[in-house]
Parts: structure tokens; sequence; C-alpha cells
């Protein structure tokens, strides 16, 4: 498993590096020392860190995820479903975006064989049931959980239902399978969206 997710990796760092490339997607590396990242015009924008990226409120979920060294296979997935225009659109959306490391728990060769054109279907499933509509913050999505006695049922792009809940002070979603994924970094703002980073890859029915 190690050795297959090694390659998919290399492949979709290639593959952002090739939607960077054609200027679909940009990347400023500039950074001041107190963390406001540096604009092509050099106007301050106050950004988080992720995947060791800055992410710039001002540019869509897209063009942010391509430069998260954490998110390059998902990246790679969305292009593969050809969710890129939909993901770089007015929006907005909530995006629950797992990490490579979530992508690695899959059992052995099932990214592989996502991505494959005649899985294009199960894929894009996959991605949307990931996806919300609307911008939903952390704030928000406590007050759901809060004014539904401990559970917020949030249903996805996908069309199914994604259950959120408390576990301490993290935020848990529950799938349709009985999985869990744990909210690792919120509120990453996006100019069509927000992204909550989350460990697991969560799959519905």
């Amino acid at each position: 498993m190690t050795l297959q997710i090694t390659r998919y990796t290399a492949m979709a760092t290639m593959m952002s590096a090739a939607l960077l490339a054609s200027g679909c997607m940009s990347m400023d590396d500039g950074m001041s020392d107190d963390g406001m990242a540096m604009g092509a015009d050099a106007n301050a924008e106050a950004t988080v860190m992720v995947g060791g990226a800055a992410m710039y409120p001002s540019r869509n979920i897209v063009e942010n995820a391509a430069n998260s060294a954490d998110h390059t296979t998902l990246v790679a997935a969305v292009t593969a479903a050809g969710l890129a225009d939909t993901l770089s659109g007015t929006g907005p959306f909530t995006v629950f975006a797992p990490t490579n490391a979530a992508f690695a728990k899959l059992p052995a060769g099932t990214v592989e064989t996502l991505v494959m054109p005649a899985n294009r279907a199960t894929l894009t499933k996959i991605l949307t049931y990931h996806v919300v509509p609307g911008r939903v913050a952390a704030a928000d999505l406590m007050g759901q959980i809060q004014a539904g006695g401990g559970r917020a049922t949030l249903t996805t792009v996908e069309g199914s239902p994604l259950t959120a809940s408390m576990r301490g002070s993290a935020v848990i979603l529950t799938d349709e399978k009985g999985g869990v994924a744990t909210v690792t970094q919120a509120d990453v703002f996006q100019s069509n969206g927000v992204i909550h980073v989350t460990d697991t890859v969560s799959m519905p029915n």
C-alpha cells in the first residue's frame, strides 16, 4: 500500500504542478515576517497556512488547495472527476478537505482505481459528498450541532447526509457507512466558500 500511495502522490504532485503552470492556478511565495502574505501587487492579505502554503481569502477553493502540499491527492482527484471548474465557481461552498494522509488510509489501490476514467461517476459521488452548499463556518456548524441536541445533519451536494457532532472540542463527521472524520483545521476561508481540513475520507452509501 505504501508503494502504491507513494507512486500516486508523485503523480498527484505532477498534476498539481501542471495546473499551476497552465495558468489555471497561481502561487505567490512571498511571505512577510508577521505571517501576512504579499500578493503580486504588494498589498498585504491576511492568510492562514495549510500544507505549508498560504491560503489567500481572495482566491477560490481550487486555487488555494492546489498550493497545499497536504492536498495533492485531493486536487488530482478533483481534476480527474472534472470538478475543478465547479469548485472554482461562485458558490459559495463548504468543503471538508481530506489530506493526503486521509486518502492513504483507504485500502491499497483504492485511489488509483477511483481516478480511472471508467470510475469517474464513483469518484464524483465521493468528492461531492465532501461538499455542502453555502459558507458554513465552524461557529455556524457548532451552533447547528448545539441546536440539534448534539448532532447536525448536513445535506451534501451529492445528496446524502453527513452527520456533524462534537468529540470534546473537536467537530467530527460521521458518514453513511459509520466512518468518522475529525476536522483538524477549520475556517480556511476562500473567495467562494470555506475549507475545513479533515483526517479521514468520508464515504457515502
